[in-house]
């Protein structure tokens, strides 16, 4: 039961954009940590601004399809759930982008035995949000599927959460060469990576929600 006709071509081309800034910005976001880590600022000053590109762009697009569901009475039954799903979803790029300008801003000294450790779980966090956008995807053609398509974001989550914790308490616990401050940092740092794979969890409730009232 797909939710849209050939009618709503232009909201449904627009919305596939919505979603490919997101998972664009999930890819950056990896590669901009990876770039922090090996100190290269230039590459990771190109990804920073690669995703306000993408954050600025998926604004633009959500105010375009809110209004065309608003002029075209598109959905009229489903558009508050509908634009409540697309600010969880960019409220993803919007925690992408103020995770890097935290890290831009306040240039955290990570110790290079912990690069490995930070990169996992951006990676884990980044998988969470990557493995909703599929099952964003199917609630507009393919609701029924879109249950099963999120087991994997609720996954990716507990493990960021597992990883995280790790981290940490090798941190507070193992590195008894970083003072207080250097550590609290480190982990105010972490909280803002890890907060990509909670913003995928919380989209994904809501989803999940729409999906089962759907196919009632």
């Amino acid at each position: 039961m797909a939710l849209f006709t050939r009618a709503t071509k232009n909201i449904i081309v627009r919305i596939d954009e919505f979603f490919d800034n997101i998972d664009l910005g999930l890819l950056v976001f990896r590669e901009a940590v990876k770039s922090y880590l090996a100190g290269d600022a230039e590459a990771f000053r190109r990804h920073l601004h690669k995703v306000d590109s993408l954050e600025s762009a998926a604004d633009k697009l959500q105010r375009e399809i809110e209004n065309d569901m608003i002029t075209h009475s598109i959905l009229p039954q489903h558009r508050a759930e509908v634009s409540q799903l697309l600010d969880e979803l960019d409220e993803i790029i919007d925690g992408i982008k103020s995770s890097l300008h935290e890290i831009d801003i306040e240039v955290p000294q990570i110790p290079s035995k912990l690069h490995n450790d930070i990169i996992n779980i951006a990676e884990a966090s980044a998988n969470a949000a990557e493995e909703l956008m599929p099952a964003a995807r199917a609630f507009f053609v393919s609701p029924h599927t879109v249950r099963e398509k999120l087991l994997k974001v609720y996954y990716f989550e507990s493990e960021t959460d597992k990883i995280s914790y790790s981290v940490k308490k090798k941190i507070f616990q193992e590195s008894p060469e970083l003072d207080l401050a250097h550590k609290a940092h480190l982990r105010y740092i972490i909280h803002h990576i890890e907060s990509i794979s909670d913003l995928a969890q919380k989209a994904a409730d809501l989803l999940s929600g729409m999906s089962i009232k759907i196919i009632m």
